[in-house]
């Protein structure tokens, strides 16, 4: 606790209501495209217009920070969604609604790419213990805007939505208030050091496994909900909180203590193909067993968030903003697709069919991780080993 300063938290809360966004409108899609007579393919844009600026503006927000400084493009983005969260509460269609969730995306983007960074930075105890607060508020977050969805949605669709701006205004007055700037800024940089840095192999590795996982992890959090349509929005809510406890449960406490066992690489390999059986059940079994499927598959997916971003920060030479950009952009890119597409495939040809095209895709990431694994590790052990350098030095 002695490492963490009140920014440090004042961060990780607005983390925790930034990815309370996210999942917010988990248990009320169903309910919004009945509202507005929306089939499923028109609904999961509430989530691809979201994600997809949210991936596109990683390109720049990362740059951004770097200029503006951390706790500006955090303040920046906080406002941006206060305002967008509530325009989506107030709108009259699906198309309106997609705009508004992509202003949402715009300002959770300048946030993200900026948070995990003022963590690193402003704590004392080192970036392992930093990404773990970090990778608990994410997890928190998530687990906590589909409650929030499912309790407020159960009166309106549209309250959710003011009620994740609300909090996202106190987030604001506390990043005001207690966040400022790390001690160590970093040089100025432009939108070519993203792709400079995806020209490094291990970063470029990482980031596309990661793809491959994020549409797998945004098929299940974006749209399983629709095959879960006759639920009430308050049971749904239940399903993907305790989904996201598992989550944040396994990405603080399980993979500690897996990685002082073995390596980040050699934990992904034995975790990943969990993921790809889960997705298999899940296509598989009728009725309400996707239910527990569902929340099963978090305690697997909180491993593999918590390992992706170690690698992003600890393989890149490059600087914190930039390597979180560079990671993000293609993780999210992969992650934007994963909604439209499900909702199309299962629009056509059956809906749990996505599922099974969720669990080819992470299978191609799981042999791209097997061949290239070596990569990764090397880029490990040559930033350990240049970290104890310094640290003699």
């Amino acid at each position: 606790m002695k490492h963490y300063p009140s920014a440090v938290w004042a961060t990780a809360f607005a983390t925790f209501v930034a990815f309370m966004g996210i999942g917010v409108v988990d248990p009320i899609l169903p309910l919004i495209g009945r509202a507005m007579g929306a089939t499923p393919s028109q609904v999961e844009w509430l989530f691809t217009s979201y994600i997809a600026v949210m991936a596109l503006t990683m390109l720049i927000s990362g740059v951004l920070g770097t200029r503006l400084g951390g706790k500006r493009t955090m303040m920046l983005g906080l406002g941006m969604v206060v305002v967008f969260a509530t325009c989506s509460g107030l709108s009259p269609s699906i198309p309106i609604l997609a705009i508004f969730r992509g202003g949402w995306g715009l300002g959770n983007a300048f946030f993200t790419s900026t948070a995990l960074s003022i963590i690193v930075g402003l704590s004392t105890g080192g970036m392992g213990p930093a990404i773990t607060l970090y990778e608990a508020a994410l997890g928190l977050g998530i687990a906590s805007g589909p409650l929030l969805g499912g309790a407020l949605g159960s009166l309106n669709w549209r309250d959710p939505f003011f009620g994740t701006a609300s909090l996202m205004a106190i987030a604001f007055l506390a990043t005001w208030t207690l966040v400022k700037e790390p001690p160590a800024k970093e040089v100025p940089r432009t939108a070519r050091d993203i792709f400079r840095a995806l020209g490094d192999r291990a970063i470029l590795t990482n980031a596309l496994i990661g793809l491959s996982y994020s549409y797998a992890f945004f098929t299940i959090l974006a749209y399983s909900p629709l095959t879960l349509g006759r639920l009430k929005a308050i049971t749904l809510g239940y399903t993907y909180f305790f989904w996201g406890i598992l989550v944040a449960f396994s990405s603080v406490v399980v993979v500690n203590w897996l990685l002082r066992r073995m390596k980040p690489v050699t934990i992904l390999s034995l975790n990943l193909p969990f993921i790809v059986i889960l997705f298999v059940l899940a296509g598989i079994l009728p009725g309400y067993a996707l239910l527990y499927i569902v929340v099963i598959t978090g305690f697997f997916c909180g491993i593999a968030n918590a390992l992706f971003t170690t690698l992003a920060m600890e393989i890149s030479p490059y600087s914190r903003s930039i390597s979180s950009g560079a990671y993000n952009f293609l993780r999210w890119a992969g992650a934007a697709v994963a909604p439209i597409l499900s909702g199309l495939i299962g629009q056509h040809f059956g809906m749990t069919v996505p599922f099974f095209v969720s669990a080819g895709i992470l299978c191609i990431g799981i042999i791209a991780l097997l061949s290239q694994g070596h990569v990764l590790t090397t880029a490990l052990e040559r930033h350990s080993t240049m970290g104890e350098v310094a640290s003699q030095g």
